[in-house]
């Protein structure tokens, strides 16, 4: 917990300050909630931005302001994902003892951690308010989100609506608190300040947490890589591919950057992602795309994250056939030199081709050691050899089988993933952890030890250490 000594007195740091003492007026009100009363609150925080009507509101609005993605897109967000993101924990058991080992006589009880300072990106501002807040409340936390500056309108909407739900239930508004204007000073600030943060943005703010003095849980970059094998449903992989890529025209960290096909069936799953929309770029059209995406030759320029294809090749100089959906890029080599490896955060396509498996995985790897190690990877496949060897050998938090990456590895409906927008990437990624963060990482637990009812007793010797190494190491 940050203490008076250690926060500058400045406008900004008082500013923020203030906001701290509000929201932890308010966690002090439910810290004593019983289960009932914590999961009523997230059901209404949810209802009042997900119910029809307003979610429409909210959809539209994201897009107006920030100009990034698409209706559908951010309308399946808020009004499905954050239904689905509340579905996942309301079962949950986060309040008092929830986890009892007998065999080690030790339960675990819950404990709050106090504020929860939130980051929320540009390119999920409708979904990722909510989900953290329900994540937050569910530990029984009051939560601060500072929101990029593109979507601060959208931000302060979804956060009253929840606050105004709050207050509907009998509990303080200031549980959600909105930085209105928002400002790297003042996100700085309340990461200073806050008891844990929870950052989703781009590199340079995950790294300003780590570097706060606050305990962070940051994600890594994300750039997936998804194999199509021999044995792969061709059609329902292009078909999935498809609805990954276009997604909120790829506004996730989590779309398909890199597909690779093996050899056996290369050119017919070519020829299906071009009847999906795919259209494949040639040399020229290629280098314009990359001066158009990466302008001053490294950082992704904003212009064109998230646009449709159509924007985006008039922006680069090229004409794309009616009906296109997403670029395809042949591609050969990985790494700074041949940046459409990296992530691209447009409806853009690298191709890759490998002989068999192991290229595949190989090449994974070579790719995501330039961006995105541990963050995801994808398989189309029936094949549980070639599923397994690839999430053996590849250094990656998710293994999507047979799904839309971008809609599946933070949680969907057709599968078990933990619904959220944060994917920690582990050490791969700089990150605390691999999880799909949840309300789990957002509490401190108590272990509660008592005496064995037969205490343990040591094996001997020959048991504990094995003979033969007895014997060889002396």
């Amino acid at each position: 917990m940050a203490t008076a000594e250690l926060i500058a007195d400045t406008p900004v740091s008082t500013e923020v300050a203030e906001l701290v003492a509000r929201s932890r007026a308010a966690q002090a009100q439910i810290e004593n909630y019983t289960q009932e009363q914590v999961d009523r609150l997230i059901r209404g925080m949810v209802w009042a931005v997900a119910k029809p009507g307003v979610a429409e509101e909210i959809a539209q609005h994201t897009v107006d302001e920030t100009q990034l993605g698409n209706y559908r897109g951010k309308f399946l967000k808020i009004s499905v994902k954050t239904r689905a993101a509340l579905m996942d924990i309301i079962d949950d058991k986060s309040v008092g003892v929830i986890d009892e080992l007998p065999e080690r006589n030790i339960v675990k009880i819950a404990k709050p951690i106090g504020v929860i300072g939130a980051l929320s990106p540009s390119t999920n501002p409708e979904a990722t308010p909510v989900i953290k807040s329900i994540h937050a409340v569910k530990g029984r936390n009051a939560i601060i989100i500072c929101p990029h500056p593109r979507a601060k309108i959208t931000n302060k909407i979804i956060c009253d609506k929840m606050r105004a739900a709050l207050v509907a239930l009998g509990a303080p508004a200031d549980l959600v608190i909105p930085i209105e204007t928002p400002s790297v000073e003042k996100t700085n600030e309340v990461m200073k300040q806050c008891d844990r943060i929870l950052a989703t943005g781009g590199s340079p703010m995950v790294q300003a947490a780590y570097s706060s003095g606050t305990p962070a849980l940051g994600v890594g970059v994300g750039n997936a890589v998804i194999t199509v094998d021999e044995t792969a449903d061709l059609d329902d992989a292009a078909e999935k591919i498809l609805l990954s890529k276009t997604l909120d025209y790829a506004a996730s960290c989590s779309s398909d950057n890199a597909v690779i096909l093996l050899d056996a069936i290369y050119d017919t799953m070519l020829g299906k992602l071009k009847e999906k929309g795919g259209f494949v770029l040639n040399e020229v059209q290629k280098g314009k795309l990359q001066n158009a995406i990466w302008e001053d030759g490294e950082h992704i320029n904003a212009k064109v994250v998230a646009q449709s294809p159509q924007f985006i090749a008039d922006y680069a100089g090229f004409e794309i056939p009616e009906g296109t959906q997403f670029f395809i890029v042949p591609e050969v080599g990985y790494g700074k030199q041949h940046p459409f490896s990296g992530e691209k955060m447009t409806v853009t396509m690298a191709l890759y081709r490998a002989k068999d498996i192991d290229e595949a995985i190989a090449l994974t790897n070579a790719i995501q050691s330039y961006q995105g190690q541990g963050h995801s990877c994808g398989i189309y496949s029936t094949s549980d050899e070639n599923i397994m060897k690839l999430a053996m050998h590849t250094k990656t938090s998710r293994v999507m089988v047979n799904q839309p990456q971008a809609a599946s590895n933070s949680g969907n409906l057709w599968n078990g993933m933990r619904q959220t927008f944060s994917l920690g990437c582990g050490s791969w990624g700089g990150n605390a952890t691999n999880s799909n963060v949840s309300w789990r990482d957002l509490i401190n637990e108590t272990w509660v030890s008592k005496p064995l009812p037969t205490p343990k007793t040591l094996p001997s010797d020959e048991q504990l250490f094995g003979k033969d190494v007895i014997e060889l190491v002396g």
